[in-house]
């Protein structure tokens, strides 16, 4: 029975399990070598019959893993939390956060498990985590347990976010446990077993902070794992590293969120323990997709103030970054000033780096190279589509369509009488970059996707699985990881939500 120590506020573990599995080998750990006294070894629960319900055969090949030995019992039990890795002890990571602007000293793993560490066929060293394995010494009153509802929504929307272009987490497998869950009833249990490039966190860096007088070190590590050319460009202790690399997370960070707004994507729960040092979008619990433009639209059903609403994410973001530089002070410079002067002077290129992604991206999303002969043309458009409520992700691919001479999409999202007059300042925009319209279609085609993970669709295949059908959430996960492939077969995914079921609409956390 072994404590962790310097985690004083933490339970004993529980004996070591009988049961380990050989089905994924290979696994590494140099963060818990680095970093022992920001983890606890721990097992997860017993799983009574466990059952595989999806696994990733794309993302295991990349893995180099054995999908046929995934398949078996030995695999299934591993993906469950109920077998530990041969070669490996699964531990929970301690960690902090500020939640709805509200700092919590210490959250970590309550209900997951880093199994270890695999390198893919690529040389990128990864994570496996388990979500919904079970109670840990952070569970802070909690069960541990997971549903198959949010288990299967993140592995949907984490794909289809990979399959848009955009960094984040991916997902290898849901296993239903054959536990029923109580939530507002009895659900069935599952785990998700989710792929990362580290688990690192805002929140890490201020637990570290806080608590350990490891954050030097900690930060060492994140340059070597995530930033090798800072790495190899600088040496631990030099003061001008430490300011590279909070330049570095700010940077991927900022690139990070413009996507999600140019994809309407709402993270829901923008805590800094849920900001990554790698630069990955984490945790798809109360998150959504907008149908009608709304830069207030709130999904998550505890973000009662609307701090995490759609337009306010890259500013949260920038304050999640102010959290991190915090926690990097006294490794910025010899003197507190001069750190506080270093951090504030790379924070304060936040919103032009952030402006920078955004406009590019959306000058993409309307056929331009740039819009400095228009400079209000995005500005512009982003009102009409407000004012009208127009559906986001429908109207870039109807403007494609009236380049091809099909006014009826369009017009049937913004009406003529308030369009006509922006579609002539865009067409002689185009006009003036040399582009021929059949020829910006198809490159507008290339970026702006026909399917994303519309809520009510997701909604909808959530709740048939709930009840043991997976067939509609299996069809969905094809369309959404095929974003960019009109099909007519497909038609029904590209529609937005019905004005009743968007105007009631709640993502939830899923804990």
């Amino acid at each position: 029975m072994a404590k962790l120590v310097t985690l004083g506020r933490v339970s004993a573990s529980p004996d070591s399990p009988a049961r380990t599995s050989a089905a994924i080998a290979g696994f590494e750990r140099t963060f818990v070598d680095a970093l022992t006294p920001l983890t606890v070894p721990w097992q997860g629960a017993d799983a009574p019959a466990p059952r595989l319900l999806v696994v990733n055969e794309a993302l295991a090949a990349d893995l180099e893993l054995d999908t046929d030995a995934l398949r078996t019992d030995d695999g299934i039990a591993l993906l469950a939390g109920a077998a530990a890795p041969v070669d490996a002890v699964p531990v929970a990571t301690a960690y902090s956060g500020h939640q709805f602007g509200g700092y919590t000293p210490l959250l970590g793993d309550g209900r997951a498990l880093l199994l270890g560490e695999l390198v893919d066929r690529h040389g990128r060293r990864v994570d496996l985590q388990l979500k919904g394995s079970g109670r840990t010494p952070f569970s802070r009153g909690g069960d541990g347990f997971a549903v198959v509802g949010p288990m299967l929504r993140e592995y949907l929307v984490s794909e289809a976010m990979h399959a848009l272009g955009i960094p984040t987490t991916r997902s290898l497998s849901v296993v239903a446990t054959g536990r029923d869950i109580q939530r507002t009833g009895a659900e069935p249990g599952a785990v998700l077993a989710r792929i990362a490039a580290s688990h690192l966190r805002v929140g890490t860096f201020e637990y570290a902070a806080r608590n350990t007088d490891l954050t030097q070190q900690l930060a060492d590590y994140a340059i070597g794992r995530h930033y090798p050319e800072l790495a190899a460009a600088s040496e631990p202790g030099d003061h001008s590293r430490y300011v590279v690399f909070f330049e570095a997370v700010l940077e991927r960070q900022a690139a990070l969120v413009a996507q999600w707004m140019l994809v309407g994507f709402v993270h829901g729960v923008m805590n800094t323990d849920n900001t990554t040092i790698s630069g990955e979008t984490i945790d798809y619990g109360p998150c959504a997709f907008l149908d009608a433009f709304d830069p207030s639209a709130v999904f998550s059903s505890i973000d009662h103030a609307g701090r995490y609403a759609y337009g306010n994410q890259p500013a949260v973001l920038k304050w999640n970054l102010a959290r991190f530089a915090e926690t990097l002070l006294r490794s910025m410079a010899p003197t507190p000033d001069d750190a506080i002067t270093a951090a504030t002077e790379v924070l304060t290129t936040y919103e032009a780096r952030y402006e920078r992604h955004f406009i590019t991206g959306m000058a993409s999303k309307i056929g331009l190279d740039d819009v400095s002969a228009e400079p209000d043309l995005i500005a512009d458009l982003l009102t009409l589509m407000r004012d009208q409520r127009a559906d986001w992700t429908g109207t870039f691919r109807a403007l494609a369509d009236e380049l091809r001479g099909d006014q009826v999409p369009i017009t049937s999202l913004i009406p003529r009488e308030h369009i006509g007059p922006w579609l002539e300042r865009w067409r002689r925009a185009l006009a003036g970059a040399g582009r021929e319209p059949e020829a910006v279609a198809a490159a507008m085609d290339r970026v702006n996707p026909v399917y994303i993970p519309r809520n009510h669709q997701v909604d909808a295949a959530l709740r048939a699985a709930t009840e043991g059908d997976l067939e509609p959430f299996a069809r969905l996960l094809t369309a959404v990881t095929h974003p960019f492939e009109r099909r007519m077969d497909w038609a029904h995914y590209a529609a937005p939500a019905p004005p009743a079921f968007s105007d009631t609409f709640q993502t939830f956390c899923g804990t």
